[in-house]
């Protein structure tokens, strides 16, 4: 697949930089990519079905599929840990099954995946330049259904996506990162609240306060902010909320 092909009026690079600005989310993307690869790589006798898997570091894994058979396929890769997508996606290189009835590679998920009528699999990675890991996996219910041709237009595939995917798992970063931010100043708020309710009813310093706060998070083994917040509550005051202008 050139870069130059287009899909209606639409070059795919250029659909797929407007599915990340118009998705609300990492998964909505995620979701909009595995339909385009199975309409992509559909053809009048070979039916596609698409899933997608993206790692993150420090995060839940997220798995999108381009139909509900396709979500089913997925889900039986999960359960055995082990498949053609899980594996391009962490060891950064294509497999291909021709056939499930004869593949010797993927133990136990094998019989599984064969069992639900699927015949032939291609897992290609998704490079994302060690932002996450992420595959793209095809499933077909006709046995040696990815030829040649087929491997090349997933893996120019999968080559343009990844650029779209590295944004969107940028601002995704960015969106947790602002969250964790918002919450840790929400903390810091509450504290200092709790802190000068404390000053005010035993007339003693900002860090005597702290210190009895302190010694309340130790002694009841709970975190500082909860303990912050227990106090606030105490009075009948709602725990503060930082807020940010936009």
């Amino acid at each position: 697949m050139a870069d130059s092909q287009i899909l209606g009026e639409v070059s795919l690079p250029g659909m797929l930089q407007d599915m990340v600005l118009d998705s609300a989310d990492v998964n909505e993307f995620l979701e909009g990519l595995a339909k385009v690869a199975a309409s992509e790589l559909s053809t009048e006798g070979r039916e596609v079905f698409s899933g997608i898997t993206l790692l993150r570091p420090r995060s839940k894994g997220s798995v999108a599929s381009s139909s509900e058979q396709a979500q089913r396929m997925d889900e039986v890769q999960y359960q055995f840990d082990d498949g053609p997508c899980l594996r391009a996606a962490r060891e950064g290189q294509v497999y291909t099954v021709s056939d499930f009835r004869t593949e010797p590679r993927f133990g136990n998920y094998t019989r599984a995946i064969a069992e639900h009528g699927i015949r032939s699999a291609l897992g290609v990675p998704i490079p994302l330049d060690g932002l996450a890991a992420s595959g793209l996996n095809l499933y077909s219910t006709r046995p040696d259904a990815f030829d040649d041709a087929a491997i090349a237009e997933a893996v120019e595939l999968a080559r343009e996506a990844s650029k779209s995917l590295r944004m969107a798992v940028r601002i995704a970063h960015l969106a947790d990162t602002a969250s964790n931010l918002k919450a840790a100043m929400n903390s810091r708020t509450t504290i200092d609240v709790a802190a000068g309710i404390i000053m005010g009813q035993n007339r003693c310093s900002h860090e005597t306060a702290m210190t009895i706060l302190k010694a309340a998070s130790s002694g009841r083994n709970k975190k500082l902010a909860d303990v912050a917040a227990a106090v606030v509550t105490s009075i009948g005051q709602q725990v503060p909320e930082t807020h940010f202008d936009a």
